[in-house]
């Protein structure tokens, strides 16, 4: 465990767990205790309590009490409210994550272990390759991720469950089973069935499938240093709001660049459809472009140049005064040639900033 804390640079001496109370996480708080204890780090232990079942509040008790037995820390975060009635698998996993980022901010802690393992990362290789996911997607789960500022690491994403559950037993530590588990109304859990069979049918172990996402996780970091590479020197920056880029030096990249810098470019909370970005970029292709929107922004032609900026409501006007007044401050931009519609964004943002 102190190993995987080094290769990721993890100074920390207080670290998070996120503990459901199954077999993978209490493991993996347990595990990270005896271990690092050595090392001079402390766990902390947090459960959250969903309130999805009845008998939520007692599991998040059992961890507690379990926690107790072996001197670690333990805090219960309670997800209190009306509860969604669709996409609810994903609904409580933001919600996890949001309260334990929460309570790890208020609390000054940076780093937070969950016990995600190499089943879970072959089913959602699975899921996203039936969903018809590309590289990015098939990457699947990362040994380290940020959620909020919030640093989160997965030093189980290798491990198969049944040594986790090994090391429990062992121990003669009892675990709780999760009954979503057993609901084959989410496609996770059809994925998890299926899991042995292919393995026996094709010989495809999950060795196999490990070494398979790495590889394509490796092919992704070359092409993210890419996209930054380019994101520096071929985009222009205004605000955090307006970018702006040559159309010569768009036609220029790979399909594949366009592709990643359209899509970052133009995404507000969520990133646009696959189809609608593929739509804009056979679009910007060839000339003339007469405009289009795309994910709450507008893309525009102006001075030989591709402008990416926030739809704003409504036809509003700036007087020359404003940016003239803008200018004088921000001299750069004193003979930028700027579309009128850029420069009501870039006013709006700065604005927006001041107040």
């Amino acid at each position: 465990m102190e190993a995987f804390l080094n290769k990721h640079y993890i100074k920390d001496k207080i670290i998070a767990v996120g503990v459901s109370g199954g077999a993978d996480s209490l493991a993996l708080a347990l595990k990270a205790a005896e271990e690092l204890k050595v090392f001079g780090r402390r766990i902390i232990a947090l459960t959250v309590d969903h309130h999805l079942r009845p008998s939520s509040t007692d599991e998040a008790r059992f961890v507690a009490e379990i926690m107790r037995q072996h001197d670690i820390e333990h805090h219960i975060l309670s997800w209190d409210g009306e509860k969604p009635t669709t996409g609810i698998e994903e609904a409580a996993r933001i919600a996890r994550y949001n309260l334990i980022q929460k309570w790890c901010d208020e609390n000054g802690v940076k780093t937070l272990m969950t016990a995600h393992h190499l089943y879970d990362q072959i089913e959602t290789f699975l899921m996203r390759l039936q969903r018809g996911s590309g590289l990015e997607g098939l990457c699947c789960i990362r040994e380290v991720s940020f959620w909020n500022g919030l640093t989160v690491l997965r030093p189980f994403i290798h491990t198969k469950p049944q040594e986790l559950q090994q090391y429990l037993q062992q121990r003669h530590i009892s675990w709780i089973h999760d009954e979503s588990n057993d609901d084959e109304n989410f496609l996770r859990v059809k994925m998890r069935r299926f899991i042995p069979e292919l393995v026996a049918q094709t010989q495809i172990t999950p060795e196999r499938f490990d070494e398979a996402v790495s590889n394509l996780q490796s092919a992704e970091n070359f092409i993210s240093t890419e996209v930054k590479q380019v994101l520096t020197t071929d985009i222009e920056n205004h605000y955090d709001t307006v970018f702006s880029f040559k159309h010569t030096t768009y036609l220029q990249w790979h399909p594949e660049l366009k592709f990643r810098l359209i899509s970052r470019l133009c995404k507000r909370q969520y990133i646009p459809r696959a189809d609608s970005i593929l739509s804009l970029i056979a679009a910007l292709n060839k000339l003339p472009f007469s405009g289009t929107t795309l994910g709450g922004k507008e893309i525009i032609m102006a001075y030989k140049q591709i402008w990416i900026l926030p739809e704003l409501a409504g036809k509003r006007r700036s007087s020359r005064q404003l940016w003239k007044d803008f200018t004088a401050t921000h001299p750069s931009y004193k003979n930028k040639k700027i579309p009128h519609k850029a420069r009501l964004a870039i006013l709006e943002k700065v604005n927006n900033d001041i107040q």
